[in-house]
């Protein structure tokens, strides 16, 4: 069996993929979807957490972000923190679009239309959301497109990108098909990819490292993802 490094490839960019801090409408069960809220202060104690961990790694070539503020906000402390002058702030980076369900508390939702919460739980690729949602498959052709042009920018290096559950769920899937990734993108938790420079072949490394939180006690802070996470 060939280890990790020889399946890379030659200029192989490591992604390191970290969800944006806690959120009020995280700790309230609201469907955010492309809302924008701004970290409250457990998200920024879990920001600050996971900044003080990369910074004391390899530097990045590049900070990378969804535009939406909770991972902005997070993405600016990832790169003052690790000495990287610019931030890129980039919208094919948000996080899935729930139509008509954005603002819905989960448990108003699941009681609601249960037939569509179950659908969506279900995980069907081509599941459509009222009101203009994105189907997962539409989802990750957004979010792998964008990862492939970042790392034909970076080849050989390594760069952070700061997303949200969704769409790290959905890179890490597409990576690995048979990852057991659902729900398990808790806030500022870390998972990392390898994407090979010549033939774009896509390598999950790991997902969902909270190891961080555990130093102050803050992982009881991060969520898993779920159908209202973002």
């Amino acid at each position: 069996m060939s280890s990790l490094s020889s399946q890379r490839g030659e200029g192989s960019t490591e992604v390191v993929l970290v969800r944006h801090g806690k959120t009020s409408l995280n700790t309230s069960r609201v469907i955010q979807g492309q809302m924008d809220p701004e970290l409250n202060e457990a998200g920024r104690q879990q920001a600050l957490m996971v900044a003080r961990r990369l910074s004391r790694e390899a530097k990045p070539a590049a900070v990378y972000s969804s535009d939406l503020k909770r991972a902005a906000e997070t993405a600016q402390m990832i790169a003052t923190a690790c000495g990287v002058p610019d931030l890129v702030l980039d919208g094919a980076l948000r996080d899935r679009h729930m139509g008509d369900l954005q603002g819905m508390r989960v448990d108003d939702f699941s009681a609601g239309q249960p037939t569509l919460f179950e659908a969506l739980k279900s995980y069907k690729r081509k599941q459509e959301i009222p009101g203009g949602g994105e189907t997962l498959d539409q989802l990750s052709q957004r979010c792998v497109s964008c990862l492939n042009t970042i790392a034909e920018k970076h080849k050989g290096g390594r760069v952070i990108v700061v997303s949200h559950g969704a769409v790290i769920e959905e890179i890490c899937i597409h990576a690995d098909p048979t990852s057991s990734v659902r729900e398990k993108i808790g806030n500022t938790s870390i998972s990392i990819i390898h994407i090979s420079g010549d033939n774009r072949h896509w390598i999950l490394d790991k997902f969902g490292d909270v190891g961080h939180l555990n130093v102050d006690g803050l992982q009881q802070n991060a969520s898993g993802a779920n159908v209202a996470s973002a």
